[in-house]
């Protein structure tokens, strides 16, 4: 019970931190900035030519170009593709989708749809037919870099998006508003994912507050604060500012590449914003646990750079943050029910039983906001601790897939180990 009562106590003392004081990871309230000015006078603008849609009084808006790295996405594109090509944006925009090696047909699908699009007064649509993965390039960080290759030297910011993420009709036009009024570099949001199916709903929602809780966004957007990472399925990004960083290659062998990305980013000086968005939707399916799984286990190990100290600490500090509370809680509340406590067994149960209460608490509060956001029931707030031993599972699992030899992969290409 001793034992137990530190682990309580040191819980409950770090809920109390970072509920108060990691940079307000746990609340939903980091939106676009500089959304208060008009959508159709950017702060900034480079000279472009005017779109249709724009108001005939506005000022240009600066050219934008997305980069979509697509492999084996023949039947996400007639979903997501569509609402990318047609955005309402006043200035000249265009998509580059590159097909990476595809062989369920991605480049043809993209192709028609690019013609339909083009018929109806849409974007227009480049497919690039992806090149040999060089020695050492990441799959996803490979295409990325043709597609930003493939931009040319036209526009002023360039959106790298992904092939399953569906579009508001206003996104595209908030993301550079938002980067034009607050001077950011990048500007990336973290979509919001799909939670349908029932497992959807218990991982999903975690996803974002685990990574909130590693990377809290109010520090990664404070430019006095090392911390920095952004969101894969949208990063708007200055052309210069990337240019200036060197490109693509110094991050060419990330596996997690939008981290790894706003990483180069900020370390080179650029200003850079990570938020929440419910505009911009991931349209990709995780129908079983099973799926859910590989999507985490894939890429937890490589985020503890194939560290086993980092392996040890982050399963200890899982169960330690997250299941000694509700274990410290519910064995106090057993011993007092029983009449096992008494003398000096009582005093450490008692401290037990209000530190894991505390703790439990606590987090149940800090996951509330992130339930609202996936509008699931805050009945499921309480159940936290199981969803964190899920995640110390597939954290293990990723650490057994790589000392046994199977390799992680984006969308069926094994990606090499750096």
């Amino acid at each position: 019970m001793l034992g137990l009562a530190i682990a309580g106590v040191v819980s409950a003392a770090a809920w109390v931190y970072l509920v108060a004081a990691h940079g307000g990871y746990w609340l939903t309230g980091q939106r676009l900035p500089g959304t208060a000015r008009s959508a159709a006078t950017p702060a900034t603008s480079a000279a472009t030519t005017v779109g249709p849609g724009s108001d005939a009084g506005s000022r240009a808006w600066p050219a934008v170009v997305a980069v979509v790295p697509a492999r084996n996405e023949a039947d996400s594109l007639p979903v997501t593709l569509p609402t990318l090509l047609r955005q309402d944006y006043p200035g000249e925009f265009r998509v580059v989708l590159v097909d990476d090696g595809s062989d369920d047909g991605t480049g043809p699908v993209a192709t028609e749809l690019g013609e339909k699009s083009a018929g109806d007064g849409g974007a227009a649509l480049t497919v690039v037919a992806g090149r040999p993965r060089p020695d050492g390039w990441a799959g996803k960080v490979w295409a990325m870099a043709q597609g930003f290759e493939a931009v040319g030297d036209t526009p002023r910011y360039v959106l790298f998006t992904d092939a399953d993420i569906a579009w508001g009709p206003t996104a595209l036009r908030d993301l550079v508003q938002a980067a034009e009024a607050d001077d950011r570099d990048l500007i990336s949001q973290m979509v919001l994912l799909r939670a349908q199916t029932p497992w959807e709903q218990v991982i999903v929602p975690a996803f974002v507050y685990f990574f909130a809780q590693l990377y809290p966004f109010a520090a990664v957007n404070d430019p006095r604060s090392r911390t920095a990472a952004g969101a894969g399925g949208c990063m708007l990004i200055r052309r210069s500012a990337l240019e200036a960083a060197g490109g693509l290659a110094p991050i060419r062998g990330a596996l997690i590449d939008d981290v790894a990305f706003g990483t180069l980013l900020k370390r080179n000086g650029s200003r850079i914003w990570l938020g929440l968005t419910t505009d911009i939707r991931s349209a990709r399916p995780y129908p079983n646990l099973a799926s859910l799984w590989h999507m985490i286990a894939r890429s937890a190990y490589t985020q503890l750079r194939y560290n086993p100290a980092l392996l040890t600490g982050t399963i200890v500090g899982l169960l330690l943050l997250y299941a000694a509370p509700p274990a410290g809680a519910i064995t106090a509340l057993i011993a007092a029910l029983t009449g096992s406590a008494a003398g000096a067994t009582g005093a450490a149960t008692a401290v037990t039983g209000f530190a894991g209460l505390l703790g439990w608490v606590l987090m149940t509060i800090s996951y509330l906001p992130m339930l609202r956001l996936y509008r699931l029931s805050p009945l499921r707030a309480p159940a936290l601790p199981f969803v964190a031993l899920l995640y110390a599972a597939m954290t293990a699992d990723s650490a057994r897939r790589h000392y046994s030899g199977r390799a992680v992969s984006w969308r069926g290409r094994a990606a090499e180990r750096v």
